[in-house]
């Protein structure tokens, strides 16, 4: 266990650090503004930083505000999140601009305890937004700082345990307990996320230049890469389906999903438990499915499963008529403006340039 001296002097370690060599110029930070800072937390949860900023730049340009977004159908909002993946978050998103607008006259509760009420906002994204809106002081841990801890304190066990995350959790509330009452807030927060990001990464740790080195558990008794444990080992699942590419005169067939799952609100390629169920449905409409219109299996991996996806190039003179309610005739131009989930965009895109 680290130091009782260590613990007391960690937070102001962490914002001398940051303020030499932490990030201070990503496109969301020296701001006060809860809405820009509460897209950012939204963005960055399991998505890496790189990734994340031409999300967060288009989408601040197209909804510059929790008004305008609140206004929007969904529609128009998941066209700007598709590629991001975990697309509950955008739905939650929407739903929470909503909740603000006619719940909270259009502002953001100034505690985390009230932000963390709101739809899709757990308690380290509430405590963040709080911090970095309001200067509230009140612990964050998320991944990076789950792994920062885990190893200052030499904390055993996976920490997506919830007996594990409850020891984490104590340990940052003691660690703010200990720092001086003037602390910055917004540097030590900031601070955190950027050790885990840039020392103490999930392959080797930059050891030599950590702040808390000193009084790092994990360091002392040389257990940085076992440090944290990894997930209980288990198995992913495999999937099959067969998805239908049906195009002609420059259209091809979508279907809207349904709100759950993990494509949910999003437009994809209709999709069939098995080949023979894709060529059933086709007859069903008068096109034949030729032999030739197979193309190479390939998988999309989830967080839960594997999907293997079959795709059926199948091309019908003239658009026959939806199957289902949910399925539209969608021009190839209009595809940059749909949301699509990157396996179906990248089927589509060759395509659409063919058909240009």
């Amino acid at each position: 266990m680290a130091s009782t001296l260590g613990i007391a002097d960690l937070a102001m370690r962490v914002c001398a650090w940051q303020r030499r060599q932490g990030r201070r110029h990503l496109p969301w930070q020296n701001t006060r503004d809860p809405y820009r800072i509460w897209l950012s937390e939204i963005m960055l949860q399991q998505t890496q930083v790189g990734t994340v900023i031409p999300y967060y730049l288009r989408f601040l340009e197209r909804f510059p505000d929790l008004q305008t977004l609140a206004d929007a159908d969904q529609e128009d909002v998941m066209p700007y999140w598709a590629g991001l993946g975990y697309y509950a978050r955008a739905r939650n998103l929407h739903r929470c601009a909503q909740v603000l607008v006619t719940d909270h006259g259009g502002r953001f509760p100034a505690d985390s305890l009230a932000i963390a009420e709101l739809p899709g906002i757990g308690r380290s994204t509430a405590s963040a937004i709080a911090a970095f809106a309001y200067g509230e002081r009140s612990p964050i841990m998320d991944g990076n700082v789950k792994r920062v801890f885990t190893r200052f304190f030499g904390v055993r066990g996976y920490p997506g345990l919830r007996a594990v995350e409850k020891r984490l959790w104590s340990l940052a509330e003691a660690a703010l307990e200990l720092a001086p009452v003037d602390l910055d807030m917004t540097a030590y927060t900031q601070g955190l996320m950027d050790l885990g990001a840039q020392l103490c990464t999930r392959g080797i740790p930059k050891c030599e230049a950590c702040p808390l080195a000193g009084d790092c558990e994990a360091k002392r008794l040389g257990l940085q890469r076992e440090l944290p444990e990894p997930r209980p080992r288990r198995s992913i699942p495999d999937r099959h389906c067969a998805m239908l590419i049906l195009h002609g005169n420059n259209h091809v067939l979508l279907e809207k999903q349904p709100q759950t799952g993990v494509w949910g609100g999003l437009w994809s390629l209709p999709r069939f438990d098995s080949p023979q169920m894709l060529e059933q449905a086709c007859i069903s409409q008068g096109i034949v499915v030729p032999d030739s219109g197979r193309m190479a299996t390939f998988v999309h991996t989830f967080t839960h499963f594997r999907l293997h996806i079959e795709p059926w190039l199948v091309e019908t003179p003239q658009r026959v008529a939806e199957w289902l309610p949910e399925q539209t005739w969608t021009p190839f131009e209009q595809l940059t403006h749909i949301a699509l989930p990157a396996p179906v965009r990248m089927l589509l895109e060759p395509l659409s340039e063919r058909e240009a």
